[in-house]
């Protein structure tokens, strides 16, 4: 397959880069973006130097996708609702990893992202990308928007519950995220001496990945509920562990058993519960660098509700990692093809 990406100086689109290197039906044929052309690729992301000897290609030869089987989106929230419009008249398939085509609604946007969304016809085509949930829609889809970090480790945590008309009330969620979350670009917040032995609370309230979980678990559940999300940044690089307080009791064995049957055949998604051991529950630290997802509960029997915890690498399964386990279902290649690698240990 040949694929493009269109912004590739960030974060995610190294990760995309990363990873797309070793996959074995995947040759590269344009990375671009504009702030960067004409450099080499491993002058912007060096722990690709001896791996991709690509320069960066300028956004004024955009046309030159046109030869590709699927282009990748890693633009700014805002900018790529802006770019899509041009890539879709190249007839090539699209990932997308912005907020910009997450959400059903268009009015949704202007709350939630501040700006008007002009495209709501193309925002109806695109398909959510979570591949152990809407494995056959996305096999289908043209076009494919990648959930929010925060949001894919929730909705698969919530999931099971959802899916069997559990929830019922305000489901809280409290999001710790690694400093990558926040992207390249330079704040007085994201500097070293502000960041390190640093824990903040940068969005405690009306995140705007709230709404891609409740429309989502909406859908599933046929009910209506909200979602409370906090999220916090933390003194760690990647990850990110999401705790959730579900207003529902139910006994440990039952747990269980939702979860082995809606994941039990999932590659990427694990069930992390070991009161007994030393790593008790999911932790970050034991998934950086791959794409699965540790998913782990605990029933507080005083208050009757059920605890859960999820975790994953924000850049992997939180955004790049998951969209090319989508390239790979769109072209109907095994789901884990290019994804078998695991965490690195120690970090």
């Amino acid at each position: 397959m040949k694929v493009s990406i269109v912004g590739g100086s960030g974060y995610t689109g190294g990760e995309l880069l990363r990873i797309l290197s070793i996959h074995p039906r995947v040759e590269i044929q344009h990375v671009f973006s504009r702030s960067n052309a004409g450099k080499y690729i491993h002058d912007v992301h060096p722990f690709l130097k001896g791996i991709i000897k690509m320069k960066f290609t300028s956004l004024d030869n955009l046309n030159l996708i046109k030869n590709s089987d699927v282009v990748f989106s890693c633009l700014p929230h805002g900018v790529s609702k802006e770019m899509i419009p041009k890539i879709i008249d190249y007839n090539v398939k699209i990932i997308d990893l912005s907020g910009d085509f997450r959400l059903k609604e268009a009015s949704l946007y202007k709350r939630w992202y501040h700006f008007e969304h002009k495209n709501p016809e193309i925002l109806a085509k695109f398909v959510y990308g979570i591949p152990e949930i809407f494995k056959e829609e996305i096999s289908k889809a043209k076009y494919v928007s990648v959930p929010g970090c925060i949001a894919i480790a929730s909705i698969l945590a919530l999931y099971p519950f959802a899916k069997r008309g559990l929830i019922k009330n305000t489901v809280y969620i409290d999001a710790k995220v690694g400093s990558s979350g926040s992207g390249k670009n330079l704040k007085i917040s994201s500097i070293f001496s502000e960041r390190f032995n640093s824990i903040k609370a940068y969005k405690p309230a009306m995140h705007r990945h709230s709404p891609e979980i409740e429309t989502y678990l909406q859908l599933i559940s046929n009910k209506k509920f909200n979602v409370l999300l906090a999220a916090h940044t933390v003194n760690i690089v990647r990850g990110i562990l999401a705790t959730i307080y579900l207003d529902h009791y139910e006994e440990l064995p039952q747990i269980w058993k939702y979860y082995r049957e809606d994941f039990g055949n999932e590659k990427f998604i694990r069930i992390i519960r070991n009161p007994r051991g030393y790593y008790k529950y999911p932790d970050p630290k034991f998934l950086l660098g791959s794409n699965f997802v540790d998913i782990g509960f605990e029933i507080d029997e005083i208050n009757r509700k059920i605890v859960l915890m999820v975790a994953l690498d924000n850049l992997v399964k939180g955004a790049s990692g998951n969209a090319i386990q989508c390239m790979n279902i769109m072209f109907g290649l095994n789901e884990d093809e290019g994804l078998n690698i695991p965490p690195i240990y120690p970090i």
